[in-house]
């Protein structure tokens, strides 16, 4: 159950969202979770400052998960968001943050997992 949410401060078209989301997908798998359960938010040309001053290219990204994942597997998948961002948007990797949140109770549906 995971949830991939990212605030990026550029205008994104929806091929670009297709091609971010096809790219997230196939990371997921990095925190052994399924593609076929992940569900991807986009928030684009959304301002982020950064040591006081406003980011031209940034991006804040949430990944939420059922459960915990190890450290090691968050370390993989930071360096592959921040890759696909820096390839598909000129994003450097100092300039986004990610953040993993596991949760315990997670519902679907009418299903609690």
């Amino acid at each position: 159950m995971p949830f991939i949410d990212s605030k990026i401060t550029v205008a994104l078209s929806e091929s670009k969202k297709e091609r971010l989301k096809t790219r997230l997908g196939q990371a997921i798998s990095l925190l052994h979770k399924p593609e076929s359960y992940l569900m991807v938010g986009f928030s684009d040309n959304y301002d982020l400052f950064m040591g006081g001053k406003k980011l031209e290219k940034g991006a804040f990204v949430s990944v939420r998960l059922l459960g915990d994942a190890r450290r090691e597997d968050c370390a993989k998948m930071t360096k592959a968001i921040a890759a696909i961002l820096e390839e598909e948007l000129g994003i450097p990797g100092d300039n986004i943050y990610t953040a993993y949140q596991g949760i315990a109770n997670w519902g679907m549906g009418e299903n609690l997992f």
